[in-house]
């Protein structure tokens, strides 16, 4: 049980935005594996809004959006208390774009993307669940740190690989 209190300014915002915030309305409450609905968010996200930007432009926007979902994510266990609840999925949604930056710019013009995005969505998943190396120490960190930590850590493990096999391959 989180015993963490709300902090005066949050007051502001309606405990129940938070949550529908955080878990991406009722998608965070959908079948068995939230997240993996949070990562075919963060998927679709990428490939419907950000492929098209500057590998700079991508970065702003994912470290914007971290940042809120830090907030959102913490405020998310107390609101909820529990830690790190399953159903908060924002922190999925703001890493996938993760594993993809930069990448458009490594393919060949005339390379199909759909192909990399699902290799993508797989190994995060892989990295997510699996939590290798470093990653599951992330998880520790407190309140929504350690929520969107771990994620950002798969998305950077998953565009390392991605990064190289696009070298190797082309």
């Amino acid at each position: 049980m989180i015993k963490a209190q709300r902090p005066l300014w949050w007051s502001l915002i309606p405990a129940r935005w938070v949550a529908f915030a955080a878990t991406c309305g009722p998608i965070g409450y959908w079948g068995k594996a939230p997240g993996t609905n949070g990562s075919i968010v963060g998927l679709l996200l990428y490939t419907t809004v950000m492929h098209t930007w500057t590998p700079a432009w991508q970065l702003l926007a994912i470290l914007v959006m971290s940042a809120a979902a830090v907030v959102f994510c913490g405020q998310a266990e107390v609101v909820l208390q529990k830690r790190d609840p399953g159903e908060v999925i924002l922190d999925e949604v703001v890493a996938v774009p993760l594993c993809f930056v930069g990448l458009s710019s490594l393919l060949p013009a005339d390379a199909m993307f759909w192909p990399w995005a699902i290799g993508g969505f797989l190994l995060f998943r892989y990295f997510d669940i699996t939590k290798p190396l470093f990653v599951n120490s992330l998880q520790k960190l407190p309140h929504g740190w350690g929520i969107v930590a771990d994620d950002l850590a798969a998305a950077l493990c998953t565009w390392g690989v991605l990064f190289i096999f696009v070298l190797v391959v082309f």
